[in-house]
């Protein structure tokens, strides 16, 4: 099959939306609202979009793009350079690992699979955050992080999902 130029432009643009979606989700987690304790207990968008792409399109966002939006969280959110690049990085390869599995599940094991996933990412950022500082940090803050995550995660994955149908369906 012989592709135009625009075609293939096409092609190529829309297969990089996934990283495009995951580096946005990204930046509107670091939007301040200005409640206070919000950023503290703000859902991991990017978490989301690294779960979502692992298990759906892992072609579309390769580990070393999930390093680039850790890296971007990371600069973003203040956190220690790396914590967030590990955890992500750790969830697109524990994820990927259980691909399989995870195909043409019903969305609540979808869901019930991203809520132990981000139970792990959400222990494992703690414990990086607290070698770092050398203290533990009240562990309160990440467990309500860790609700709200699971929490919004449907609206998140049907977006995700409309996405996918649509822009997606031709790559």
């Amino acid at each position: 099959m012989n592709l135009t130029f625009w075609q293939r432009l096409d092609q190529i643009a829309r297969s990089i939306t996934p990283f495009f979606l995951t580096l946005v989700l990204v930046v509107l987690g670091q939007v301040p609202l200005h409640i206070p304790g919000f950023a503290e207990v703000a859902p991991l968008l990017p978490l989301m979009a690294v779960y979502h792409w692992a298990i759906y399109r892992p072609d579309l966002l390769p580990a070393i793009a999930v390093f680039v939006a850790g890296l971007l969280q990371d600069a973003l959110s203040g956190m220690p350079f790396g914590v967030n690049t590990v955890v992500f990085v750790v969830v697109h390869m524990a994820v990927m690992s259980q691909q399989v599995f995870f195909m043409g599940k019903s969305f609540l094991i979808i869901w019930l699979g991203f809520s132990m996933v981000a139970a792990g990412a959400t222990i494992l950022t703690w414990l990086l955050t607290a070698l770092f500082f050398s203290a533990f940090s009240t562990p309160e803050a990440a467990f309500v992080q860790y609700l709200v995550t699971v929490g919004v995660f449907p609206v998140l994955a049907w977006l995700q999902v409309r996405w996918q149908q649509s822009v997606l369906a031709q790559v």
